[in-house]
């Protein structure tokens, strides 16, 4: 009985079973929580508008100069993209006339892009051509070096930007709970310590950019100023709020001329200034999630069916298509002796047959125990 019983348990007791791996579940954890797939989304329209304040002193050949916001912003409306002057050459009492080129050769040929008329004679005293252009002309070889503007590194600027997502009916400003009128008065934008206020140092933005302020002063350069909104309206809307970065837009060099028109002896003369500055791009990226069942319910239906298609698109390759193919028809197949290919899984009247056995054994170990 005891030889018996052994031979009937053993099939039960010492097979194994190869589990079926399934992905599905976490295929579906993966679209939900990393991808957010329950949420659907909503990109804000935004207004932003600047301020910007400090004071500039330059004494160039003894002239002194007091700098304001009015003469070294560009343009001065309080845009959100801007320049902000911080070194200059200058010509001043240019009058319309004819006049010598500065240059040291006659550049009629080797730079005929240049804004000015050659009249095709060439002036003996200077040894250069003579041009038809505002006189004395524009002399720009050499950049003043240190910056004419240093100072421009305590400038501050004030940023107020404000959002709404359309979709979802929100509205949300920089200026979030806590950012009032008394701490705004004494906050100054730090990444660690006071990352919400809305007022920037500019020497601050510029080395947060990466960039040597000296550097940059000198030739000028962009920088972007980077507002993200990225906000879940699931939780408590005080936890959307605006995160600042900075970049560096290129390699340094940016300038523009700009000229102030004047009459003088009823002839009309400017002042041209070719300025180097500071160019602040400040550009708002948005992105606001929320619940929807909608989506909610794709992101299932998707996960589910693509592990469908899945299955069948491996059967083929792996069967039909791979050099290997007759390896894997022999792992996922058997084949009788008569030479029929049947499959592995269990049909249903193996399956009661199997029942019926796991029945005798269980009497069988019953009468034992009796006896």
């Amino acid at each position: 009985h005891n030889i018996k019983l052994y031979s009937d348990l053993s099939p039960y007791c010492f097979g194994s079973q190869t589990p079926v791996r399934n992905e599905t579940p976490g295929f579906n954890v993966w679209v939900f929580i990393y991808e957010k797939g329950y949420q659907s989304t909503d990109t804000a329209v935004s207004s932003v508008f600047t301020k910007m304040k400090g004071v500039g002193y330059t004494n160039v050949n003894g002239q002194e100069r007091v700098w304001d916001v009015a003469d070294y912003v560009f343009p001065p409306q309080g845009d959100s993209s801007f320049v902000v002057m911080t070194n200059y050459i200058i010509t001043e009492g240019q009058a319309m006339g004819k006049c010598p080129e500065v240059r040291l050769f006659c550049p009629s040929l080797l730079f005929p892009f240049l804004l000015r008329h050659m009249t095709g004679i060439c002036v003996n005293t200077t040894k250069t051509c003579e041009v038809l252009a505002w006189c004395p002309v524009e002399n720009d070889h050499n950049i003043p070096d240190p910056p004419l503007l240093m100072s421009a590194e305590n400038y501050t600027l004030f940023i107020k930007n404000s959002i709404t997502f359309p979709i979802f009916d929100v509205t949300r400003s920089n200026l979030v709970e806590g950012v009032d009128a008394n701490f705004i008065r004494t906050c100054l934008y730090d990444p660690v310590t006071d990352p919400l206020c809305p007022i920037f140092r500019l020497g601050d933005i510029v080395k947060l950019s990466g960039f040597s302020f000296e550097v940059i002063a000198r030739v000028g350069g962009a920088i972007a100023l980077v507002i993200d909104w990225t906000c879940n309206l699931d939780l408590d809307i005080t936890h959307c709020k605006p995160k600042y970065t900075f970049h560096a837009r290129a390699s340094v060099g940016y300038n523009f001329r700009f000229a102030k028109h004047y009459m003088e002896d009823k002839i009309q003369k400017r002042t041209l200034l070719k300025v180097f500055g500071i160019r602040l791009d400040i550009i708002v990226q948005s992105l606001a999630r929320k619940f929807d069942i909608i989506p909610t319910l794709t992101a299932i239906g998707s996960g589910v069916g693509i592990f469908g298609v899945a299955t069948v698109v491996c059967d083929l390759v792996l069967l039909y298509l791979l050099p290997k193919r007759e390896y894997y028809k022999n792992m996922k197949f058997k084949y009788t002796d008569g030479g029929h290919q049947e499959s592995l899984d269990l049909d249903r009247s193996s399956y009661y047959n199997l029942e019926a056995n796991t029945r005798r054994v269980e009497d069988t170990v019953q009468s034992n125990v009796s006896l």
